[in-house]
């Protein structure tokens, strides 16, 4: 449990980075204009925590989180992308106590350039009125314990958040080379990325070795890397599903669609002259470890697909 997470489940208030929510029913679409509103608010502040099933003084409400821990991250993915137009997942939904009572926490990281809301969130409360819960063009901060449209301050705090992560990156980075024997020789990468996996064209896998006669490193083969064109993906997946299910074009292209599978070299690649992608094993597996989890991954990914058509 992280430090953030303690100090949330110990507050008796609201603050910057804690927001508590009482309840939160998945089919009203005023709770689901609410918590995007404070998750976008929290992670363009620099991240924080939302407590479900706890009042404004900090008291558990005996309200049950099942329902909200069962949903499928994607899908608040999908929510907040239908207002903002980014594919924001870098938050996790998990279980915690709080006075001897279930709650759900929201746990929200940063972002580093602001999210905008490009579509409204209203909704109904009564029979001729509605409320809005944020606008199109508007970018929300935490301001104390609410969720505000931002001001100038907070665009300028944003920035500064943004330029000293980077300058703690360089400086680990010039640490590192500083710190090297001096007979050494410096390459670099992409931390978030395996070598082997990078979106670059040009990209190298380095090889240590012992014998001086074999190259230092060479060129990523990626018809060794990336073996399967889409039919193959289609026919090996159905192969290991074995009768349970059966998966076709449509399938993946919901697939890409709601995953942007396209973006993930660990997933596919796109050569340069073909218009038809690669795809590796471990796309393969990925697909089948889903429908492993959920027998209906494949019925709900198309369910999925179509309503974001019809938004």
């Amino acid at each position: 449990m992280s430090q953030m997470t303690k100090k949330a489940l110990k507050a008796k208030r609201e603050s910057k980075y804690v927001e508590f929510k009482e309840t939160f029913d998945p089919s009203q679409p005023r709770d689901w204009c609410e918590i995007i509103k404070d998750i976008v608010a929290l992670a363009n502040s620099g991240g924080g925590i939302i407590l479900v099933g706890v009042n404004n003084k900090g008291v558990p409400t005996g309200f049950d989180p099942e329902v909200l821990l069962q949903i499928d991250p994607a899908v608040v993915t999908d929510r907040i992308h239908k207002y903002t137009g980014i594919q924001f997942s870098d938050c996790e939904i998990i279980a915690e106590a709080k006075a001897g009572h279930r709650v759900a926490a929201i746990l929200v990281h940063s972002v580093p350039i602001p999210i905008v809301f490009v579509k409204p969130g209203t909704y109904r409360i009564g029979p001729k009125a509605q409320k809005t819960a944020f606008s199109s063009g508007t970018v929300y901060f935490r301001h104390g314990a609410k969720s505000e449209p931002g001001t100038s301050d907070d665009i300028r705090s944003a920035i500064e958040r943004y330029v000293e992560s980077l300058r703690k990156s360089w400086m680990s980075g010039v640490r590192k080379v500083v710190q090297a024997p001096p007979d050494s020789k410096v390459y670099t990468f992409p931390a978030h990325v395996e070598v082997r996996e990078s979106s670059s064209p040009d990209a190298r896998a380095i090889r240590i070795i012992d014998d001086p006669s074999v190259p230092a490193y060479r060129k990523i083969d990626y018809d060794i890397t990336h073996p399967y064109r889409q039919k193959e993906v289609i026919e090996t997946a159905n192969q290991a599903l074995a009768g349970k299910a059966t998966i076709n074009q449509y399938d993946i292209k919901c697939v890409k669609q709601l995953y942007k599978i396209e973006g993930q070299e660990a997933f596919c690649h796109r050569p340069k002259f073909s218009p038809s992608p690669q795809y590796t094993q471990r796309f393969v597996d990925w697909l089948i470890r889903e429908f492993g989890k959920d027998n209906n991954f494949f019925v709900n990914l198309r369910q999925r697909a179509y309503e974001r058509r019809s938004y």
